[in-house]
């Protein structure tokens, strides 16, 4: 009998190279065992090294192909990447807990690229205060959560958990930080062993666990999971487009 398999919806940028948004998110969850669907955020001209332009999509163009895909598939969870401003991703939120209200959200605040592009306008966090309780999932890297803490984003009581990734950390490389009501979680390297840095393996990481999450999985079951998954991602071969396998 054919395995049925959970749907996941990726709403990211557009990255030709492949190594990061969409296209990455895609791949991901075909390997993790989860049907990938995909809306376009943003389409950008950006190679594994450097981010050259950006052309943000409309917002009602995007809600409409939400809706689509959310009218026709079961998607239990959906993956945000890329989007411009906390406005942008109020809609996007609204849009996925209207068709699907148990629908679980997991955000990559990817608020520049590693070329030091700029995506999120972080002016306008304020505007997400009613939106956290929505989301089950923040995936900053540390550079990122240290950005999002000075801007006073994950205090206070709405504060859902968050995934701090440890790729970007002088100390404890490596190491993820998982904080679920309160309590942290270290989640340290399964190994001793080279890794390679990676275009997008932000992405990678944050659709795997999405993926695994689909799957049924706990919150620290599929963050786990989902590391063991990049941690064979970055291992996958020298360049810094990574392969899935």
């Amino acid at each position: 009998m054919q395995e049925v398999r959970p749907f996941v919806m990726s709403i990211a940028g557009l990255d030709p190279s492949g190594g990061a948004g969409l296209l990455s998110d895609v791949k991901t969850l075909e390997q993790i065992g989860v049907m990938g669907l995909g809306v376009c955020t943003a389409l950008t001209l950006q190679t594994d090294s450097q981010c050259m332009t950006l052309e943000w999509r409309r917002i009602d163009e995007v809600i409409e192909e939400i809706k689509v895909l959310m009218n026709h598939y079961p998607v239990s969870v959906v993956k945000i990447g890329i989007v411009k401003d906390a406005e942008f991703l109020n809609e996007i939120i609204k849009a996925v807990k209207a068709y699907h209200a148990d629908a679980k959200i997991v955000w990559d605040p990817v608020l520049k690229s590693t070329s030091e592009f700029t995506f999120f306008n972080l002016e306008t966090l304020p505007l997400l205060e009613n939106a956290m309780d929505k989301i089950s999932l923040i995936t900053p890297n540390y550079n990122e959560y240290s950005v999002l803490m000075e801007n006073n984003f994950l205090s206070g009581e709405n504060r859902c958990p968050v995934l701090i990734k440890g790729g970007h950390r002088e100390d404890l490389l490596g190491t993820d930080i998982l904080v679920e009501n309160g309590i942290e979680t270290l989640l340290k390297p399964n190994d001793g062993d080279f890794y390679h840095p990676k275009h997008g393996s932000g992405c990678v990481l944050s659709s795997a666990i999405a993926g695994e999450m689909a799957k049924g999985n706990s919150l620290e079951k599929a963050c786990r999971n989902g590391k063991l998954y990049i941690e064979k991602f970055l291992k996958s071969n020298p360049s810094l487009l990574g392969s899935h396998s």
